[in-house]
């Protein structure tokens, strides 16, 4: 009976880690969304700004009201943690954490690990932050978002509201590190500066 009994524990004790090991393990189908933008400034500075300011996202982000760092983190490393409000009531809102971060090769991998009115299955979500330089003093960055719904079924819908906040997103942060200006939601300040500049190129994944 003690042996029983201790094995039925150590399979489940096994069991659990599996679980833990597989979160954001990408194992299920998943839909993607990559938008890349030219920006004339530094890969060093476009880099700064998008990942190691990683709880800042909303100086630039014309979809999110406020953002903060989040269990003890104080700046974009692997491991840091923020919180994004995507309304001005914060009933809408995620937590994110960086997974995995190569500050030489300038690409961050981002994860969703709770959220609020999201339809996302946060274990099967993930982001790739890229910064490339171009060698002329401008850079390209990137985002390409790999996502499930939860249901899944809202993927088609979801994936064109993803390339639209995507998109404003990068347009926002080109517009931050060219001029200053912090580009934040909840101000018209998007509304008036997004036609002076290009569309996001959408890559086809």
């Amino acid at each position: 009976m003690k042996t029983t009994m201790k094995s039925i524990f150590i399979l489940a004790l096994i069991s659990l880690i599996d679980i833990n090991v597989s979160a954001q393990s990408m194992e299920k189908k998943f839909r993607t969304v990559k938008v890349e933008m030219k920006i004339n400034a530094t890969a060093e500075r476009v880099w700064e700004a998008m990942v190691l300011d990683y709880g800042e996202i909303s100086n630039f982000s014309p979809y999110i009201y406020t953002s903060e760092y989040t269990n003890g983190s104080l700046k974009g490393e692997f491991g840091a943690e923020r919180k994004c409000n995507f309304n001005a009531k914060g009933t809408q809102w995620s937590k994110e954490r960086i997974a995995e971060i190569d500050n030489e090769n300038m690409v961050m991998r981002n994860v969703v690990i709770d959220g609020a009115k999201l339809p996302l299955n946060f274990d099967n979500s993930q982001a790739f932050y890229r910064v490339k330089n171009n060698g002329d003093g401008t850079s390209t960055a990137s985002y390409e978002f790999q996502f499930r719904t939860k249901p899944a079924f809202l993927g088609i819908i979801a994936k064109g509201g993803f390339k639209k906040q995507l998109s404003g997103t990068l347009v926002g942060l080109k517009h931050y590190i060219e001029t200053s200006e912090r580009v934040t939601a909840g101000t018209d300040k998007y509304e008036k500066i997004k036609k002076k500049y290009p569309k996001a190129t959408l890559i086809k994944a």
